[in-house]
């Protein structure tokens, strides 16, 4: 079977509308082969080049429109391409967490790979290096709470503001959060250590 046809029948197995890299490929033929082929099938119409080395099996929806995918499955696969983790980012976790009344303007997420920014249609969606211990957590509720945590700052993070997170959050998730203090900054892991031991009138 060529390099060619290979790639066509690993793409028919793909769901219409979730993103894809060259790196499924991986195996079937040379880079520059995969590329070429990716390259001619997306002029054909055939997948849709959403960014650099970012491509989609187009999904109509209604009335014709295609539909695209969601901000965070295509950060996901960005992400996962180079071996990363994400999270949303802690502007849009606050405001999760009604600990912040104010909608990001962007759609961020954290990613302890490269920094990318990915423009789908009008949408720009943008990936932000940050530090491996920001993102110890990700992929949970606690992970969450943490990115809100770094982003509220050592001047608004206080007792309460634990005391806010362990209500909405499972205890479990909370339990987590609390063992994640070895990869805290002292002025959050102090906040946390008074609500523990029920010192809220430092809030």
């Amino acid at each position: 079977m060529s390099t060619s046809q290979a790639i066509r029948e690993r793409i028919a197995s793909q769901p219409a509308g979730k993103p894809f890299i060259p790196a499924l490929f991986a195996g079937l033929g040379s880079r520059a082969a995969i590329d070429q082929t990716l390259m001619r099938l997306a002029k054909a119409g055939s997948i849709e080049r959403i960014g650099h080395g970012l491509y989609l099996v187009p999904k109509t929806g209604r009335f014709g429109i295609k539909s695209k995918p969601a901000p965070e499955q295509v950060a996901r696969t960005v992400a996962e391409a180079e071996g990363a983790t994400i999270e949303i980012h802690g502007a849009e976790a606050a405001r999760r967490l009604g600990l912040s009344t104010q909608m990001p303007a962007q759609v961020v997420f954290q990613t302890t790979g490269s920094s990318h920014q990915i423009r789908l249609g009008k949408l720009v969606v943008r990936l932000q290096h940050v530090a491996p211990r920001k993102l110890v957590l990700a992929g949970r509720p606690a992970g969450q709470a943490l990115s809100a945590l770094w982003y509220l700052g050592r001047s608004q993070v206080t007792p309460h503001t634990f005391k806010q997170i362990a209500k909405k959050l499972p205890t479990a998730e909370f339990e987590a959060l609390s063992s994640a203090k070895a990869s805290m900054p002292a002025w959050m892991a102090e906040a946390l250590i008074c609500y523990e031991r029920g010192e809220l009138a430092h809030a």
